[in-house]
């Protein structure tokens, strides 16, 4: 027999009332934490940690995805976890990752023979990192500049370095000698003597400077860090042109904008005669830290055993990915997608320009583009972040974009996108930084002046 429910034996008795409880605050993060207490205080690092990327993605430890056109600052030509790369590496890294140098190994031969043919050049030498690179070559400048006469230890006649105003050539003694910049120099002064700066595409400044005592000329072809500024042909013909005569070098720094990142193998491939060294080093072992010293067989002869050397360059893991690299490049052909999608990349560009008229410039080359503001770059590069865009911002007034080669047309079309509403969302900020305290009329007149 069913029994019946009266309304008292259904009723519930009301809950108790409870107290809201405060949501729990998020604990801060011990990697940070970390990093804040025992790293040196050389980056001003956003404060996410970025755990994994795939192509032209990276992810971080929030799972919050980026749209990456900083590419590593020009490392991560493949962008991320390129599987051709994935599988060199640890097929390799169960070999050997470190053999040294008093020995060969499979990959170092191969790895400078596909240097020599893309670069035009005949000799290698690898090392790790492309301030480094920068230092072997001044080396070797003072190294051909000496004569057999001059006794060893005593100052050269052909001891001079001339560089250009606004470059950057790395971290190290030599390179921060030859760097234009004060505020990566001037820290460390003295530094190396014999360097004297070039007004950039002045070709009587460079007539005038350029003596026999110059052992060699250091140019970036084109101008990375300095905000994205190509050397033009006259002043690149006039430079080669004096370093013949003169029996000094014409050493060109393409350690960010050579192996691709302008749709030529090396950008100094634009104009009709070579230099005598070729620096590369940022995507060439796909993320792996690897840099190289290319040149003539002229220089090369001046070489012998004990007068360089490195403990880690070129080791075979690295040397593994590196010819991978080149490999994909070719096989791929993303000197191709770079030239089509930097074309588009700067079309896109050019018609937010007419919208926002604190774009003063938009300067590229294959990849590698600079967006010269008339106001400072930073709000926009901290817009783009907090919208999944990773840009970033060099000499203040200037973005710079370096998205990897395998960059698709529908990723071109979805940062346009994202940019364009990271430049609304700022505009405001912009123009009224624009009619205060922003970029001076002679810093306009130079972002003008120097395309």
């Amino acid at each position: 027999m069913m029994r019946k429910s009266s309304k008292k034996s259904s009723k519930v008795p009301p809950a108790q009332k409870t107290k809201k409880l405060p949501a729990p605050a998020s604990r801060p993060d011990v990697r940070l934490a970390d990093a804040e207490k025992f790293l040196l205080p050389t980056y001003k690092r956003q404060p996410v940690i970025m755990t994994h990327g795939r192509g032209a993605y990276v992810f971080d430890s929030t799972g919050k995805k980026y749209l990456d056109f900083l590419g590593g600052i020009a490392v991560n030509a493949l962008g991320h976890a390129h599987p051709r790369i994935v599988k060199v590496i640890r097929r390799e890294a169960v070999r050997a990752i470190h053999l040294s140098n008093l020995y060969h190994n499979a990959f170092q031969g191969p790895l400078a023979r596909k240097l020599v043919e893309w670069s035009g050049l005949d000799r290698v030498f690898f090392a790790n990192s492309g301030t480094e690179a920068i230092d072997g070559a001044m080396k070797l400048g003072r190294l051909y500049g000496r004569t057999p006469e001059e006794p060893v230890g005593a100052p050269a006649k052909k001891h001079r370095f001339l560089a250009l105003e606004n470059s950057f050539h790395g971290r190290t003694f030599g390179a921060i000698s030859v760097t234009a910049t004060e505020k990566y120099r001037l820290p460390f002064a003295p530094v190396v003597s014999g360097a004297e700066f070039v007004r950039f595409n002045d070709i009587a400044d460079l007539e005038a400077k350029f003596d026999d005592t110059v052992c060699a000329i250091l140019l970036e072809t084109v101008q990375g860090e300095g905000g994205i500024y190509p050397v033009s042909e006259a002043f690149w013909n006039r430079a080669r042109s004096l370093a013949t005569q003169h029996s000094a070098l014409l050493i060109a720094d393409e350690i960010q904008c050579g192996l691709g990142r302008t749709g030529r193998y090396f950008a100094y491939q634009k104009f009709s005669s070579k230099p005598d060294i070729a620096l590369v080093a940022k995507p060439l072992a796909a993320g792996l830290p690897l840099g190289a010293i290319l040149t003539t067989e002229g220089v090369a002869s001046r070489v012998s055993p004990g007068m360089h050397g490195t403990t880690f360059g070129g080791g075979p893991l690295a040397c593994a990915a590196a010819l991978e690299f080149l490999s994909i490049v070719e096989e791929e052909k993303l000197l191709e997608n770079t030239r089509a999608r930097g074309a588009e990349l700067c079309e896109g560009l050019k018609k937010l320009a007419l919208q926002f008229d604190f774009i003063r410039e938009i300067r590229a080359e294959g990849l590698m583009m600079g967006i010269e503001l008339s106001i400072e770059g930073a709000p926009f590069v901290a817009e783009a972040m907090e919208r999944g865009l990773l840009i970033n911002c060099t000499h203040d007034f200037t973005l710079r974009l370096l998205p990897p080669f395998i960059i698709t047309r529908a990723q071109v079309r979805e940062f346009i996108k994202l940019f364009e509403t990271v430049l609304t969302k700022t505009s405001k900020q912009a123009s009224a930084s624009a009619s205060g305290t922003s970029a001076g009329p002679e810093r306009v007149a130079q972002a003008v002046g120097r395309g």
